[in-house]
């Protein structure tokens, strides 16, 4: 059943254009033109109960105002949103109870309180019974690891801390939907695992349906299996990570550690080397083209190979390429 459910969305955003200089200035002061611009450009999908989805694009390709326009701070300039079958610009009150939102670079909590006086009163906001709050706070003391927070101020807290403290805040009146804005941003692998173990245990326990937007490719494969990649307003495309994964990343590397230093080396076709030196060669191949294990044979047949390691292509490499016309070439081709 979609929880979220997106038509024909659009938002076009009145900007003021200023000519050069100090005469431009003064003009625009007296005679200001404006300009539409953009944001978000017609597009739709849906989302299921439970799902974790991943939300991404460049900077500026509008996924933040899309997250705003679920969560009702922005109305849509044209189009439909509908989040738990409500409007969430016209039902905001509504709409808050249930939703949750992390923004990786703004809190939430009140900067000078303890943080257990911050999430005291977020629980009362929201209204949580008394012993429903207590046995999450437990709960999420003992998972984000939280115990030793709970009486230091917020700025006071290191970043991986703080944003400890904003999830347990989010999730503290068990929202059904969490817009999560670049959530690990600046943080190291030990908390960014963490964070993720946490996340997805919510969903897995609760059903928490997620939106996650990230520039940190690793947490979109580490939590997603689904995608939704937006380019300058418009969808381009909407699918399993699997999917552009197969379609996109069709090269492959294999390094080879040889007992010997590597000569002039006989290769399939759609393989070529990208790297030779002494006791090592690296070969990139088409999986199209040729396997892994005829490439692989291909070398032991020529080499006296010590151990090999085949590398699968990262999700990164792959998005950058979508971004650089490879979604575009194949839809003409």
């Amino acid at each position: 059943m979609a929880i979220i459910q997106v038509e024909h969305l659009n938002k076009t955003f009145k900007v003021q254009r200023k000519d050069p200089w100090l005469g431009g200035a003064v003009k625009a002061l007296f005679l200001p033109k404006y300009e539409d611009k953009v944001a978000v450009d017609g597009i739709s999908f849906s989302i299921d109960t439970g799902e974790i989805v991943g939300y991404i694009g460049v900077n500026g390709a509008g996924k933040s105002t899309t997250i705003k326009m679920l969560t009702g701070i922005l109305v849509p300039s044209g189009g439909s949103v509908r989040v738990l079958e409500r409007d969430p610009h016209r039902d905001r009150v509504a709409n808050a109870r249930e939703i949750g939102v992390v923004f990786g670079q703004r809190t939430q909590l009140w900067w000078d309180l303890a943080f257990i006086e911050s999430l005291s009163l977020v629980a009362k906001i929201y209204q949580v019974p008394q012993a429903r709050y207590k046995q999450l706070l437990d709960q999420f003391a003992e998972t984000l690891e939280l115990k030793e927070l709970l009486n230091v101020p917020i700025r006071n807290m290191s970043l991986g801390q703080k944003m400890r403290a904003e999830l347990a805040a989010t999730l503290i009146h068990e929202p059904r939907v969490v817009y999560l804005d670049e959530p690990t941003i600046g943080l190291d692998l030990i908390v960014k695992e963490r964070i993720r173990e946490f996340i997805k245990e919510q969903n897995r326990t609760k059903s928490t349906t997620v939106v996650l937007t990230t520039h940190d490719l690793g947490d979109i494969e580490e939590l997603c299996k689904r995608v939704i990649i937006i380019d300058t307003g418009k969808l381009i495309y909407d699918g399993p990570i699997e999917t552009i994964k197969d379609r996109f990343g069709k090269y492959r590397e294999i390094t080879f550690e040889t007992l010997s230093t590597p000569g002039h080396v006989d290769l399939p076709s759609g393989a070529e080397i990208i790297l030779a030196e002494p006791r090592k060669i690296s070969v990139r191949f088409d999986r199209t083209a040729v396997t892994a294990s005829g490439v692989a044979a291909a070398l032991m047949n020529q080499l006296e190979v010590k151990d090999f390691s085949l590398s699968e292509p990262d999700l990164a490499s792959i998005i950058r390429q979508i971004y650089n016309g490879a979604l575009n070439e194949e839809q003409a081709a």
